[in-house]
């Protein structure tokens, strides 16, 4: 369905927000959208860095990427995207909750859990994000195993960040946050770690999507 919607927009796309990508069809979308602008592709198992560096090296417009839940990108993906969009202004880089895997246990697919590498190098996609993004304004990292060292590089490198989602990031101490985020004289709004999280919210807003696996991907909006 990404692939007909390429085609038919005529290389015109400036907003795509889809699930369940493959690396084809993100290559498809890097070859024939440079004016794309938004582009969410959360719980894409299959999309690797090798379409993320097409992306990078062709939709310099770039402004906001949502790579959610997409274990098989790297730290390399967003060096390669900072340096080569200098409009981003948003990240979603969120995880699943490793603290309390039964959450999503019975939900998402079994040989999708086992693929997703661990441990996340957290501290290289921090410092990625702090060399490379500096004008990141709305950041969302739930989840990451980054460390305060981690946290002191974003927050060194992003000053105008106004959004910050630190939800579940388990490696973070209060004293941490309040030391690395006190230079971020634009920040409006952090969300702390919190690690009681009412289950069933949890999995509909989170995972709900994988019982349409079968689907392939879920497409949400796509703009010209």
């Amino acid at each position: 369905m990404l692939l007909s919607a390429v085609g038919w927009s005529q290389g015109n796309l400036a907003v795509i927000r889809a699930r369940h990508c493959s690396n084809r069809s993100l290559n498809s979308v890097a070859e024939r959208c440079p004016n794309l602008q938004v582009l969410s592709i959360k719980s894409s198992p299959n999309v690797t860095d090798l379409s993320m560096l097409q992306i990078a090296f062709n939709c310099t417009k770039l402004q906001e990427l949502d790579i959610s839940y997409c274990y098989e990108i790297s730290y390399e993906s967003l060096v390669t995207v900072g340096r080569n969009c200098p409009n981003l202004k948003a990240l979603k880089r969120n995880l699943m909750n490793w603290l309390d895997p039964s959450q999503h246990t019975g939900i998402v697919p079994i040989e999708y859990l086992n693929a997703c590498p661990q441990p996340q190098d957290g501290d290289s996609e921090a410092a990625a994000v702090g060399k490379f993004m500096p004008g990141l304004q709305h950041l969302e990292l739930q989840f990451s195993k980054l460390s305060a060292k981690g946290l002191a590089l974003i927050c060194e490198g992003c000053l105008d960040l106004e959004f910050l989602d630190l939800h579940g990031c388990a490696n973070l101490t209060s004293r941490a946050i309040v030391s690395a985020t006190s230079n971020l004289k634009n920040l409006k709004e952090i969300k702390k770690p919190n690690f009681y999280i009412r289950r069933s919210s949890f999995n509909a807003e989170r995972y709900g999507h994988w019982n349409l696996y079968d689907d392939r991907f879920q497409t949400n909006v796509f703009n010209i």
